[in-house]
């Protein structure tokens, strides 16, 4: 069996498949996952924020996430938590996407 480190890191591979259409850019990197929580019973917990509460692509965005992270082998369920707190900012973007968006 794979240790905890190699399942999360394959997770978030994953998640950096699931692009923002509105932003065309991952969800990784525009960090918008807060969390990531693997039980032994297979049940796969991602925190995570929007941009916007009113982001029009919640349920978009879950059904992407779920397609992904349901692809690793231990993943037996994926439930998707929305936080509020601490609030996304372009500050929270890692620096690809930072050049990307021109933001220095």
């Amino acid at each position: 069996m794979r240790d905890s480190e190699t399942i999360k890191n394959d997770i978030i591979n994953h998640l950096a498949k699931v692009i923002d259409p509105e932003l065309n850019i991952d969800i990784v990197n525009l960090g918008l996952i807060y969390g990531i929580d693997l039980d032994e019973d297979g049940i796969c917990l991602i925190n995570m924020t929007l941009t916007t509460p009113a982001c029009p692509l919640t349920q978009f965005l879950i059904d992407k996430i779920k397609a992904e992270v349901e692809q690793v082998e231990e993943v037996k369920n994926v439930d998707v938590e929305f936080v509020w707190y601490p609030v996304w900012s372009p500050n929270k973007m890692n620096d690809a996407a930072k050049k990307y968006f021109g933001i220095e």
